[in-house]
């Protein structure tokens, strides 16, 4: 492989539905900041159905050049079509960097271009960076457990390509009216040939929990010891029509589902507000958390190191001080709401 030839930072523009996925204006922010200091382009890969007129969102986030390979046979995502489109196109166009956002179609759609081009991929990066003298790209993850940060390198093959979890890097503020490059492909699989088809998408009639657009989140950690103290937690995210959050111990207790999990196998979330209850503050969790806006953390043990990432910080008892909140909070609420009633009596 002559090394030389690949040149140029991609990023796997993901839709759904015909609406972009934030995870790939996000990673244009970081990709940006690579393509700068290697001095080359910045480029979206976009893959869809009637999906042509999206590139010109991806201008806005940053984008230089836009691959689009519009064809309805990339109407639903699958491995075997989607692995096929980037595939030609990495081995056409040859990219030095490729970053896939974190998502379930993401990293599947990463570990199978991986195969499909012989390259490496490191998974749920969270630094990214380049050695500008040897041009390798230095993707970051927490590793053993969390307690070190490891920097991967993938020296002897092209692209270097990694995963990001959404909500780690940031969008860039848009530049209306910033133009770019289409560069339309094609795909050359016939439906007919496929091993895959999608017969039916069938939407659970649960509702889906968001934790990555919340603004507030009320989690729950260890400390809360059973269902009556999750469903503490419960009531005063209600009071403050927060998302529910939670620790890995807490979803392995069995009180709540995988999708309320922050942190290193969760969710990576960014509130305005994050109220952790009862969590010690494992770096496992504080990855996932540690970028919000205001931190709160409740716990009785004073040396807990959730301390150490809130800005403010209630030793205490949970079982007593977070039924004293949720009441506080409906009384400051139900007062709000009556002063608010009562000017528009009066005008």
């Amino acid at each position: 492989m002559n090394l030389e030839e690949y040149r140029g930072v991609w990023v796997f523009i993901e839709q759904r539905e015909g609406k972009l996925v934030d995870v790939g204006l996000e990673l244009l922010g970081a990709g940006r900041a690579l393509a700068d200091k290697l001095e080359v382009d910045l480029c979206g890969v976009l893959l869809g159905s009637n999906v042509k007129d999206l590139a010109k969102d991806t201008f806005e986030y940053g984008a230089d050049k836009v691959y689009v390979i519009d064809d309805p046979i990339l109407e639903q995502y699958r491995t075997e079509t989607y692995m096929k489109a980037v595939g030609d196109l990495v081995r056409k166009y040859k990219p030095e960097i490729f970053l896939y956002g974190a998502t379930a179609n993401g990293k599947d759609l990463a570990s199978a271009v991986a195969t499909e081009v012989m390259t490496g991929l490191t998974a749920d990066t969270t630094l990214l960076d380049v050695n500008l003298e040897k041009r390798l790209f230095e993707a970051s993850r927490p590793a053993f457990g969390g307690n070190i940060m490891a920097t991967i390198l993938c020296k002897k093959h092209r692209p270097q390509m990694a995963t990001v979890r959404p909500k780690v890097m940031k969008k860039l503020d848009p530049q209306p009216g910033r133009v770019g490059e289409v560069i339309e492909e094609s795909i050359s699989l016939k439906e007919e040939n496929l091993k895959t088809k999608v017969i039916e998408i069938v939407r659970s009639a649960k509702a889906a929990v968001n934790l990555e657009e919340a603004e507030i989140i009320v989690s729950a950690g260890k400390g809360i010891k059973d269902e009556k103290g999750f469903k503490m937690v419960e009531q005063l995210a209600d009071v403050l029509n927060a998302t529910v959050g939670a620790s890995r111990d807490v979803v392995e207790m069995g009180l709540c589902g995988h999708d309320h999990q922050v942190g290193q196998t969760g969710a990576t979330v960014t509130p305005k507000l994050y109220i952790a209850i009862g969590i010690s503050g494992a770096v496992q969790h504080v990855v996932g958390m540690q970028n919000s806006e205001m931190i709160i953390a409740i716990n009785n043990d004073p040396d807990a190191t959730i301390f150490n990432v809130a800005h403010f910080g209630v030793v205490a008892d949970a079982f007593e001080i977070v039924p004293l909140l949720t009441e506080e909070f409906k009384k400051a609420l139900k007062n709000e709401v009556e002063a608010e009633e009562g000017g528009v009596a009066h005008v």
